[in-house]
């Protein structure tokens, strides 16, 4: 209980979080409302079942890309970037004709970063506070996760129901992105000690 007290009095603690809860708000928004977006567009179902299945295969490169990366690179960095690039991604999409091709290059992108931000964002939990309250700490970090995962599916239905369309949301999500790229810049991080040399 005092280590949550004191992790929840860190500012760092704060923003790690505010950044993974924009995660689950990405992440359930599309996995809820990606093949209904894609109905609008008039194409099929299979459209929308392929561009899940290439997020999923995106991902285990994205998640291991990640995990290395943060072996000489800052995390807060690379969460910075999976961030900024959502965002950059979500405005491309918006603009981009809706075609069976661009859904597939969206999916794919944001799919590089997709749990990607899991390795960096459990990296710098256990550098903030050390190995000891890692699960118990990450697993609060991981309930701001799934409490933006509410969000983003629960909104998503909303918004389609009184607007007819996602535009809102996807406005909500390069918003959301932008902030929590910018709030895991003040996160306190150390460089990475450079790797020892092969003798």
């Amino acid at each position: 209980r005092q280590q949550l007290g004191q992790a929840c009095r860190d500012r760092s603690y704060l923003c790690l979080n505010l950044g993974f809860f924009t995660c689950g708000f990405h992440v359930a928004f599309l996995v809820t409302h990606l093949p209904g977006e894609v109905v609008l567009c008039g194409m099929s179902a299979a459209v929308g079942a392929t561009s899940l299945a290439i997020i999923g295969i995106a991902n285990v490169f994205g998640s291991i890309a990640a995990g290395q990366l943060g072996k000489t690179q800052r995390m807060k960095m690379i969460l910075f970037w999976m961030y900024a690039s959502r965002a950059v991604a979500i405005a491309i999409y918006l603009l981009a004709p809706k075609t069976e091709l661009n859904f597939y290059i969206f999916a794919a992108v944001l799919g590089v970063t997709w749990l990607a931000t899991v390795p960096p964002t459990a990296g710098l939990v256990g550098k903030l506070f050390g190995p000891r309250y890692l699960a118990t700490l990450f697993g609060f970090t991981l309930l701001s996760h799934q409490i933006g995962g509410f969000f983003g599916a629960w909104l998503g239905g909303i918004t389609l129901d009184a607007s007819g369309s996602y535009q809102w949301m996807w406005l909500a999500d390069i918003v959301l992105a932008l902030i929590a790229a910018l709030a895991n810049l003040p996160i306190r991080e150390a460089r990475p000690a450079p790797l020892a040399k092969a003798a």
